[in-house]
């Protein structure tokens, strides 16, 4: 559980006033998740935009956590010795490489626009006068990063909020405080008026979903300089104000495409505006934010392939996730979808990734094997008429089999993947194919799972006899396909140890998911001795989240 920080009132913008906001933010969109994800109907009823916010702030707030040597989410320790530039810098940058979705891609572009004023020298200019004219470019750079803005969404929110400041800052001297605290009014009014704006909204009695997660991430930026909790949370408990229940919505009938496309991608920027215009022809909903060499793309189309190609042309692409949009519709509605699958997942973090991919999840904590109950009500959830069952590890298998005859009594067809890693889980995830028959898709993500070596990284806890000798408590532990190779005093030199073995037989992709702890210099260093001691090979990063091991590691 999160323990968010207590502000003191501080009217100076400071890496610790960063660090203070980004704990915030994460605490008061967690408490929104739901309601903001229940209202989420515009541009896709996908019942997402609260848990894409959530997410994208949790990336940013990990990775300064990481820039500040501090603790993420909320743990009070000093950060006297770090910049504003720096914290502002870190903290955009985790956003734009976590971004989720079209909200959490457009939060990022905000922040990113913060933090090229904030990272600047002040010049003279006060801090009230400052932090407005950052919100102001944080609103101009969304507006540039979204290919067709739309009135009544979370743009229309961040001008309105940019709007507030700048007339707040007056004269140099204003306090940062006072900015914030008038931006955060600004973006609430014209929450409200969104309804007004785009006739989804209207139609269904909500105000943006987007723009009701911004008005969270403003209210923590007010409390983080005053001290105090903004007025939505000292009345109601919450950090937006909840609107009514939305009316159904018949999502399938607002057309659109039928994928989500996201992936990061290394390119130079004239090869940047040229993939605008090719995606752009492809779909809608096409929001492209970064600089500097490092973009994150977001789109919305039928044919995800050539959306993935046009990344290829541009640049790199890679961390690149597909979304099929026509299983969360029918869901929302009610009605069973053909076929889905159900993960079981050693961390938060997984069992977001495999969630964007279309997975129901079941979260595994440490030491402890979800029953069949879980399974089958995972499955239930899931909604379909034939369910693949990924069990996570070989002590899930039996557990995996009966929660399978169960639902197998209640007349869904299931078919359980003998995985025994959460990485063999991903690579068969990864080849799934919804649309194919169910025989094919299981062979293919039976093979997917099999042709993927797996390793983890653990530490002993006690002195014990292993394959590889005798271990001490404390010594990092490296597993090969469920057998100790390895033993190391430190996480790197037993990580290079054990992806060099796995390598000694070939591959063609690795994948590498880091811990909760484990910092992303980690992977860096890995990710350069794949590259240049095998250059045919492909390495993939994801972060695993609370309750994951330290270190996970496919081979395919």
């Amino acid at each position: 559980m999160q323990h968010e920080p207590q502000p003191q009132p501080a009217d100076e913008l400071d890496a610790e006033a960063v660090r203070t906001w980004s704990s915030l933010a994460v605490a008061a969109l967690g408490r929104a998740r739901e309601d903001i994800d229940a209202i989420n109907v515009y541009p896709v009823a996908d019942a997402d935009t609260g848990t894409n916010l959530y997410l994208t702030a949790e990336s940013a707030d990990r990775a300064l956590a990481e820039a500040l040597k501090t603790p993420p989410a909320g743990v009070s320790e000093t950060t006297a010795d770090a910049t504003l530039s720096e914290a502002v810098r870190a903290y955009a940058h985790g956003a734009l490489i976590g971004a989720r979705g079209n909200s959490g891609t457009i939060l990022a572009q905000l922040l990113r626009g913060v933090a090229d004023v904030l990272g600047d020298e002040p010049a003279g200019r006060g801090p009230g006068r400052l932090l407005a004219e950052a919100l102001t470019r944080a609103a101009e750079e969304a507006y540039r990063a979204v290919a067709h803005p739309v009135e009544g969404t979370m743009l229309t929110v961040a001008a309105a909020a940019a709007a507030r400041a700048a007339e707040a800052a007056g004269a140099s001297g204003a306090a940062a405080a006072d900015v914030a605290l008038a931006a955060y009014d600004g973006a609430r009014a014209a929450l409200a008026d969104t309804p007004g704006q785009l006739a989804e909204l209207g139609r269904a009695g909500v105000v943006d979903a987007g723009g009701c997660g911004l008005v969270a991430v403003l209210g923590a930026l007010s409390q983080a300089l005053s001290g105090r909790p903004p007025a939505a949370e000292a009345v109601r408990g919450r950090a937006v104000p909840v609107p009514r229940p939305p009316q159904p919505c018949d999502a399938d009938e607002q057309g659109g495409p039928a994928y989500e496309v996201i992936y990061l991608l290394e390119a130079a920027e004239p090869a940047v505006a040229e993939l605008r215009g090719r995606l752009d022809g492809l779909g809608d909903s096409l929001v492209v934010v970064g600089g500097d060499g490092l973009w994150n793309v977001h789109v919305h189309v039928d044919d995800p392939g050539a959306a993935v190609e046009a990344g290829v042309v541009a640049g790199r692409p890679y961390r690149i996730r597909i979304t099929h949009f026509g299983d969360e519709r029918r869901r929302a509605r009610g009605e069973r979808v053909q076929r889905a699958v159900v993960a079981v997942v050693p961390g938060e973090g997984l069992a977001g990734l495999c969630g964007e991919a279309g997975a129901t999840t079941v979260l595994a904590r440490p030491g402890e094997v979800p029953d069949a109950a879980a399974l089958v009500d995972a499955i239930r959830r899931a909604h379909a008429r034939e369910v693949v069952l990924l069990p996570g590890g070989a002590d899930q298998r039996a557990v995996a089999s009966a929660a399978a005859e169960q639902a197998r009594a209640d007349g869904v067809r299931v078919a359980v993947i003998p995985t025994r890693s959460a990485v063999q889980g991903l690579a068969a995830l990864a080849v799934h194919d919804p649309q194919g028959s169910f025989d094919e898709d299981v062979v293919a993500m039976t093979a997917a799972a099999g042709a993927t070596r797996y390793g983890e990284l653990a530490v002993a806890e006690r002195q014990s006899f292993t394959s590889a000798g005798i271990c001490q408590a404390g010594d990092v532990l490296g597993l090969i396909d469920g057998d100790v190779a390895v033993i190391g005093s430190g996480l790197d030199e037993t990580a290079q140890a054990v992806l060099e073995r796995m390598l000694g037989s070939g591959g063609e992709l690795v994948t590498l998911v880091l811990g909760p702890e484990v910092p992303d210099a980690l992977a860096e260093r890995l990710e350069a001795y794949v590259q240049h001691g095998h250059l045919a090979v492909d390495t993939v990063t994801y972060r695993g989240g609370r309750y994951s091991a330290p270190l996970l590691i496919g081979v395919e």
